[in-house]
C-alpha cells in the first residue's frame, strides 16, 4: 500500500519513525533546527531531500505541491504551553500550531495528527487555544477531536503524557474509529532497568558516557515521600525507581539536568538502588551532607539510554554538539507511541495492511 505523507515540525524524527514503520511514505518534510533536520537526513539516507530546512512560514507555498495526501502529521513546538516553560500566551512558538493549521487547510489531507504538551489539553489557562483549534479544523471540513494519553500504555517506559489532535476529513469518517483502533495498541512498558541495559554496557564503545556532570548532594535538600522525587541531589536531573518507569525526559536535558542512575543496582537488583538508602536516612534522622557522599556508582544517563527510554530504534542517529543531541531526544514523540497513532490512522481510515 501506497501512503502518502507530510511531516511538519518534523524535529530529529521520533513521528516519522513511527509512521515509517506503519508504512507511511514522506513525500515533504520540515524542520527549522539546523542540528535536528540533519539528524532526520541522516537517519533516511535514501529520502534525505524530502527534508526542507527552515522556517515553515517560509514554505507554506510548498505544500500546495502535495494536497490530498493521506496524512499529515507534525508537532508544533510546545515550549509556550508547557508547565515546564514560562506559558506565556504571547510566546511567538505557540503560533505555530495555526501554522499546522494552516497547512492543513493547503493540503486538506485525508487526516491529520497534530502533538503538544498535555498542558495544552488540560489547564484551563488553554481551553480557548484548543477549542479555536478544534474551531478552526471543523470549519476547514474535518471531524476534529483531541485527548491527553498517557504514553506508558503503549509501551514506552516513561512517565510522559501528550495531547494529540486528530482531524478526520468529513468524506473520510470520524475520529471514534481512530480510538477504537488506538485500544488496541495497548501495551505494558519495560522496566527502566530493562530499558536502559537494553542500551549496551556503560562507558564503553557500545554505550559511551556522553553526561560528565557530576552527581553531588543539594546543600539544602528537598524532601518528598518518594526518594525519586524532590530535589535530593544537584540540579533538576531526577533519580530513576529502576523497577518502575522514567520520569518524562526533558528538552532541557544536558549537564546537571539529565537523569540519574545507580549504576550498582542497575546491574544487579539485588543491591538497594543508593537513593532509597539515602531517602531512609532522612526519615531516621541520619542523613547529613557532611557524612555522606554520593558514590561513583551514580551517574547520569547516556545519550544511547535516553533514546531508548524514548523508544527510538537501536543505532538511530542524532546530530550535533551533545547537549543538542539530548534536546532532540527529549523533544521527540516516543516512536512507540508515535507508532500506534500511525497504526491507527491506517487501520481506521486507509484500507489497513
Amino acid at each position: 500500500m501506497d501512503l502518502r505523507a507530510v511531516s511538519l515540525f518534523s524535529g530529529a524524527g521520533g513521528l516519522d519513525v513511527g509512521f515509517e514503520s506503519a508504512g507511511f511514505n514522506t513525500l515533504f518534510a520540515n524542520e527549522s533546527d539546523h542540528d535536528a533536520a540533519e539528524a532526520w537526513r541522516a537517519n533516511r539516507p535514501a529520502t534525505a531531500h524530502v527534508m526542507v530546512e527552515g522556517d515553515i512560514n517560509d514554505h507554506l507555498d510548498d505544500l500546495q505541491a502535495y494536497a490530498g495526501v493521506d496524512a499529515l502529521f507534525g508537532g508544533p513546538p510546545c515550549q509556550g504551553f508547557s508547565v515546564a516553560g514560562k506559558m506565556d500566551p504571547h510566546d511567538k512558538r505557540s503560533r505555530l500550531v495555526w501554522r499546522f493549521m494552516d497547512a492543513v487547510g493547503i493540503i486538506r489531507p485525508k487526516v491529520f495528527v497534530m502533538e503538544n504538551v498535555a498542558a495544552l489539553g488540560r489547564l484551563a489557562k488553554w481551553r480557548s487555544v484548543r477549542q479555536s483549534i478544534v474551531k478552526r479544523g471543523e470549519k476547514l471540513g474535518y471531524n476534529v477531536s483531541y485527548r491527553v494519553h498517557h504514553t506508558p500504555d503503549y509501551g514506552v517506559p516513561e512517565n510522559r503524557d501528550r495531547v494529540v489532535f486528530v482531524g478526520v476529513r468529513h468524506d473520510v469518517g470520524g475520529p471514534a474509529d481512530f480510538y477504537r483502533e488506538l485500544e488496541t495498541h495497548r501495551a505494558a512498558p519495560a522496566t527502566a532497568r530493562e530499558t536502559i541495559l537494553s542500551a549496551g554496557r556503560y562507558d564503553t564503545k557500545a554505550n559511551p558516557r556522553t553526561c560528565t556532570a557530576a552527581v553531588t548532594l543539594a546543600a539544602n535538600p528537598v524532601m518528598r515521600r518518594s526518594p525519586y522525587a524532590g530535589m535530593l541531589v544537584n540540579g533538576a536531573g531526577r533519580p530513576i525507581d529502576l523497577d518502575g518507569i522514567a520520569p518524562t525526559l526533558p528538552a532541557s536535558m544536558g549537564g546537571n539536568k539529565t537523569p540519574i542512575v545507580d549504576e550498582a543496582a542497575l546491574r544487579n537488583p539485588s543491591i538497594p538502588n543508593w537513593f532509597e538508602t539515602y531517602h531512609r536516612s532522612f526519615l531516621d534522622g541520619t542523613a547529613s551532607p557532611r557524612t555522606w557522599s554520593v558514590p561513583q556508582t551514580v551517574r547520569r544517563l547516556t545519550l544511547k539510554e535516553c533514546a531508548a527510554i524514548q523508544t527510538f530504534p537501536a543505532g538511530y542517529r542524532f546530530s550535533g554538539c551533545k547537549t543538542k543531541q539530548y534536546r532532540q531526544i527529549g523533544n521527540a514523540v516516543p516512536c512507540r507511541f508515535a507508532h500506534a497513532i500511525a497504526m491507527s490512522v491506517r487501520d481506521a481510515y486507509l484500507g489497513g495492511s
